[in-house]
C-alpha cells in the first residue's frame, strides 16, 4: 500500500506528537490527516496476518488445529445466506471438522478484490471460484453435486479481541467472521435448488 508523505512541517508536527510519520492523508481537504501510531498499524498488521493464517488454515492447508490456534474458544462462524455455521463455545472444531474440511471443491480459488482493516476487524472482498463436485453442507445444505463451474462474490467480515498480556504486548485472536455471497447468483450458475 502506498502511503502519502507529509510535508516536512506537518511530519515534524506529527512525530511531536509521538505519532507515526507515515500519517496518511483522507477526506477531501489536502489539511485532513489519519494519523496512525505505530502500535496501532502493528495491531491491523496483527490481524490481517492472523486473519490470512485462518483462511489459509482452512481453505488451503485444511488443518483445524492450526486454524484454531488463531481463534478464541467461542469464536462464532456464520454463513449468512444459507446460515450455516457455528456459534457455540467450542464448536468450531466440530464444524471445521465435520462440514467444512471435508467438503470443500478440489479447485476452491479466492481472489481478493478489496481488504478493508481497522483496529477490530478485516473486512474482504473476494471473487470465489470453483466447481461444485461434492456436496457443500456448508455453502449449499442438501444441494447434490452440479459439477458446473461457479463464480460468486463473497464478503467477510472478521472481528477480533484484544487482550494484554504484559505493559508492552498484546495477544489478538479471531472472536467471530460473518461470510455474505450473491447466493441468487450462485444457485442459478449452479443450478441447484
Amino acid at each position: 500500500m502506498a502511503r502519502a508523505t507529509p510535508p516536512p512541517a506537518r511530519d515534524a508536527a506529527i512525530r511531536a506528537q509521538g505519532l507515526d510519520s507515515g500519517a496518511r492523508r483522507t477526506g477531501s481537504s489536502p489539511d485532513t490527516i489519519v494519523a496512525v501510531t505505530v502500535a496501532i498499524q502493528q495491531l491491523m498488521w496483527e490481524i490481517e496476518r492472523l486473519r490470512d493464517a485462518f483462511h489459509e488454515a482452512v481453505y488451503v492447508r485444511r488443518d483445524v488445529s492450526a486454524a484454531l490456534e488463531v481463534a478464541r474458544e467461542d469464536c462464532s462462524l456464520v454463513n449468512t445466506p444459507v446460515g450455516t455455521g457455528t456459534e457455540k463455545a467450542g464448536d468450531l472444531r466440530r464444524y471445521l471438522a465435520d462440514d467444512v474440511l471435508p467438503h470443500l471443491p478440489d479447485d476452491l480459488a479466492f481472489r481478493r478484490v478489496s481488504r478493508t482493516v481497522d483496529k477490530f476487524r478485516v473486512v474482504e472482498e473476494s471473487i470465489v471460484r470453483f466447481t461444485h463436485d461434492r456436496e457443500l453442507p456448508w455453502l449449499l445444505p442438501g444441494a447434490a453435486p452440479t459439477h458446473r463451474r461457479a463464480e460468486v462474490v463473497a464478503i467477510s467480515i472478521t472481528t477480533f479481541t484484544h487482550s494484554r498480556v504484559n505493559a508492552h504486548r498484546t495477544r489478538s485472536l479471531m472472536a467471530a467472521s460473518r461470510t455474505l455471497w450473491d447466493h441468487v447468483t450462485l444457485v442459478a450458475q449452479l443450478g441447484a435448488r
